[in-house]
């Protein structure tokens, strides 16, 4: 069976050279696309995911602005920061990158990103609408995967999908969003019985639990299409993608699948809110 192998980085380049070319017809417009990236504290991962973003936003003509907090900064605080955001008109996406220190209220500083700007797909708003159909900025991660199905040209209508993982912004978000394309859905979590017996039975595979290698390879039917959403250390993802390879028709390498993709679907979702202002 010929294999596919799902490339992230291919998706993301097309995806970047049209974002170049739309911020340039809005820079003409006068309006220069911006994202605001709020870092609280001193994670080096974190760090590390905000300077590769904003160097991404450098590439297609989108302004990075970073706002960095100290790590004592307090939850009125950041919700102030986020407030003066949402009134600049010249921001027109903000993302608070996440994890915040343990004693800020994160989903209350998610919650106060307005909904125009949260073009990561944080807030419950948010979420609602993709669920609903409507929303213009889904989670980027999930967008990521629906995305890659579309360039390579994979059906999705009328399959079996089986997303491990229900997290509010990767699985419950991709499980919205593959219904909504007319997927059968089941999402599965960390107390579904016999999982390995349900992803047998799946068309197409998300893994989204963050635990490295935890999809087997004999899990995985013939012919099904596998997307890893997973990164954990040591560049490994949430399948085992060596034995999920032979069975599988379709499938993303970690790294290299979905995680330029993400980062292109922030990039588009700036681009889209930057697109819907007046200059």
């Amino acid at each position: 069976m010929e294999k596919l192998i799902l490339d992230g980085k291919r998706v993301s380049q097309t995806v970047r050279e049209q974002l170049t070319t739309q911020v340039q017809g809005l820079k003409t417009r006068g309006i220069t696309p911006c994202l605001a990236t709020i870092l609280v504290g001193n994670d080096p991962s974190s760090e590390t995911y905000v300077r590769m973003k904003g160097n991404a936003c450098k590439k297609v003509g989108i302004e990075s602005r970073r706002i960095h907090l100290p790590k004592e900064t307090t939850t009125e605080e950041l919700l102030d920061t986020i407030k003066g955001l949402n009134e600049d008109g010249a921001v027109h996406g903000i993302l608070l990158q996440h994890p915040v220190p343990s004693h800020i209220d994160e989903r209350k500083a998610f919650e106060t990103i307005a909904i125009e700007k949260d073009v990561d797909g944080v807030t419950s708003a948010g979420y609602g609408q993709t669920a609903l159909g409507f929303g213009k900025y889904p989670s980027c991660t999930p967008a990521a995967i629906m995305k890659i199905l579309d360039f390579y040209e994979l059906p999705i209508e009328g399959k079996h999908a089986v997303v491990v993982g229900r997290s509010p912004i990767l699985g419950k978000p991709v499980s919205a969003l593959l219904l909504n394309r007319n997927a059968t859905v089941t999402t599965c979590h960390s107390r579904t019985e016999n999982l390995a017996d349900i992803v047998k039975l799946a068309d197409i595979v998300v893994a989204a639990v963050g635990k490295p290698e935890f999809i087997k390879g004999d899990w995985i039917k013939k012919g099904a299409v596998v997307l890893d959403a997973g990164y954990n250390k040591g560049n490994i993802g949430d399948i085992d993608y060596e034995a999920c390879y032979e069975n599988a028709s379709a499938i993303t390498p970690v790294p290299g699948g979905v995680g330029p993709v993400t980062i292109s679907m922030l990039l588009k979702h700036t681009v889209e809110a930057a697109a819907l202002t007046k200059a």
